[in-house]
């Protein structure tokens, strides 16, 4: 069985309500996210996590979340996920999806 890679906005949605340790990690740049990101969410850009990694308490639940979903986040949660035993999901329909539901 493959292991689940990506969350969607509804899932999101109900782990921000049921887990007691999540962040969200913007994985765009530091000007893409001063345009708009989702609330709470940390910017983190993905040539920063390919460059010196990313780890937090394995207790928490790390979502990347690029543009649209896809792409840098993907690639954001693939590094992340290799480094660490955190359950690390991208978010689908990324940061536009999000925005765009709420």
């Amino acid at each position: 069985m493959e292991h689940k890679t990506s969350i969607t906005q509804k899932e999101l949605e109900y782990l921000k309500e049921e887990a007691k340790h999540i962040i969200i990690l913007d994985v765009r740049t530091e000007q893409e996210y001063n345009e708009k990101h989702i609330p709470g969410a940390i910017n983190f850009p993905v040539d920063k996590i390919e460059e010196v990694g990313y780890k937090l308490a394995i207790d928490t639940i790390i979502i990347t979340a690029c543009g649209k979903g896809g792409g840098r986040s993907e690639r954001a949660a693939q590094i992340i996920r290799a480094n660490t035993a955190n359950k690390v999901y991208f978010l689908e329909g990324g940061t536009f999806g999000y925005l765009d539901n709420h």
